[in-house]
């Protein structure tokens, strides 16, 4: 399993299929304009003349386009779907839970073993052990890609056969990765109003992230045990803070959109009556 197919060399694609060959693997290259291939093709890529072909040339073939309207338009062909016998597709392009159970099911009506990949990670950060891919689909096609994937993510966890599982988990993720963009940004207006230093801040949380994270585990797991009457951070002094939040940008003169957001939902956790109970009980108004 040291051969492998890359079709798309967007950013994404390109950073794979570069990460692959510094890790002695023997790569095939396909993209719809072959310009982008040239840099690789020079770094001991081979570039197919077809996707078809491209398929052929491996046991394992990852797509990595812009969404899955593109890698249709690309393996919904005669020639693609021929070359697709006895291998593996391993999918990740972006795409929802949905497209994920309609690509299995066009696989498997093909006989392919079918990978949903979802990479939750820039560019820049694959091949490094910090990275993640999540993973989910035929188990066949994980344990015969495994090493592969590896190579691209120190972290790839298989979540199981449920192929829309790796898709709902780069929801997940990323919802909280850009409420949490929402909350810095909205940080560093604050430490600007003062006259501090984003970046110092910025740092900050970087150092501490482990208590954060330590704080979001066990918010998730009050919520799967439904458990929110012995609250460390209640509701009624969460509304407290976003109240504060308010007052301090309405002081500063500063955009208050996101305080304003997380009040608005603080106050119907407690017009419903939750205000003494965990910050998680939130997820019951979300419901």
């Amino acid at each position: 399993m040291n051969e492998v197919t890359i079709i798309g060399l967007g950013a994404m694609g390109s950073m794979l299929a570069r990460t692959l060959l510094q890790k002695n693997y023997r790569v095939t290259v396909w993209n719809r304009t072959t310009e982008k291939a040239e840099q690789l093709v020079s770094e001991g890529a081979s570039l197919a003349p077809s996707v078809g072909a491209a398929i052929s040339a491996s046991p394992v073939t990852i797509v990595c386009v812009s969404d899955y309207q593109t890698s249709d338009q690309l393996l919904d062909t005669e020639e693609a779907k021929s070359a697709f016998a006895d291998r593996v597709l391993i999918q990740m392009s972006t795409g929802s839970p949905q497209q994920a159970r309609d690509n299995e099911a066009w696989a498997k009506a093909l006989g392919i073993e079918y990978l949903d990949g979802a990479i939750a990670a820039s560019p820049s950060q694959i091949g490094r052990e910090d990275a993640v891919i999540f993973t989910s689909g035929s188990a066949y096609a994980f344990q015969n890609s495994e090493e592969v994937l590896k190579s691209l993510a120190g972290s790839v966890p298989y979540l199981g056969e449920q192929v829309s599982a790796a898709a709902t988990t780069d929801l997940a993720f990323l919802s909280y990765l850009f409420g949490s963009y929402l909350g810095f940004f909205h940080a560093a207006r604050i430490m600007e109003s003062d006259g501090l230093q984003v970046s110092a801040f910025g740092a900050m949380l970087a150092q501490i992230s482990p208590v954060i994270g330590e704080v979001i585990k066990y918010e998730g797991e009050l919520i799967e045990a439904e458990k929110y009457d012995n609250p460390q951070s209640s509701l009624n002094i969460c509304m407290v803070t976003a109240k504060l939040l308010m007052k301090q940008a309405r002081e500063a003169g500063i955009n208050n959109e996101f305080p304003a957001f997380a009040e608005q939902l603080f106050a119907r956790a407690l017009d419903a009556g939750y205000g003494n109970e965990e910050v998680a009980a939130l997820i019951k108004i979300l419901r």
